[in-house]
C-alpha cells in the first residue's frame, strides 16, 4: 500500500486494507500464509515488489527515450492494464462489477503511483 493510500485515499473512501498483493502471490507462487500476521508480511513484501516493478518499467520507458508525462502515461496504461487483466485472469478481480467509485479509486491510486515512482525515478538519474 503507497502512503497515499494509507494516509489520504482510506480515510476518504473508509475503504479498509486490501490484500490482493497477497492474494495474487499465493495464488501464482507455492506460497501460503498460516496467520494473519504472516498474511500481512506477505502482502507487504508484495506490495513492496510490486512498487519495484514499477520502477522497472520506468527504466524501460527511460531507455525507450521516455521523459515525463509521456513516460508516466506510457507506464500507466502498459502496468496497469497489465495488472487488472492478470488479476482478471487469475479471478482475483471483476472489474465489470466494479461500481464507477470502485474503479475511480483503483485508477486514481495507481495513477498517483506511476506519478510518484516516475518523480523518483528521475531524482534518482540525478544521483
Amino acid at each position: 500500500m503507497t502512503a497515499f493510500q494509507k494516509l489520504i485515499e482510506m480515510p476518504i473512501t473508509g475503504r479498509g486494507e486490501s490484500f490482493a498483493p497477497a492474494d495474487l502471490v499465493e495464488r501464482v507462487l507455492p506460497i501460503e500464509a498460516k496467520d494473519e500476521r504472516q498474511r500481512r508480511q506477505l502482502n507487504w513484501v508484495t506490495h513492496f515488489a510490486l512498487g519495484a516493478m514499477w520502477g522497472s518499467a520506468f527504466a524501460i520507458a527511460d531507455r525507450a527515450g521516455l521523459r515525463g508525462q509521456k513516460a508516466v502515461a506510457t507506464v500507466f496504461a502498459v502496468v496497469y492494464t497489465g495488472d487488472v487483466l492478470l488479476n482478471a485472469a487469475l479471478g482475483l478481480y471483476e472489474p465489470t462489477k466494479w461500481s464507477a467509485g470502485e474503479l475511480a479509486v483503483d485508477v486514481v491510486d495507481k495513477l498517483v503511483q506511476a506519478e510518484a515512482t516516475g518523480l523518483i525515478f528521475e531524482r534518482m538519474k540525478d544521483i
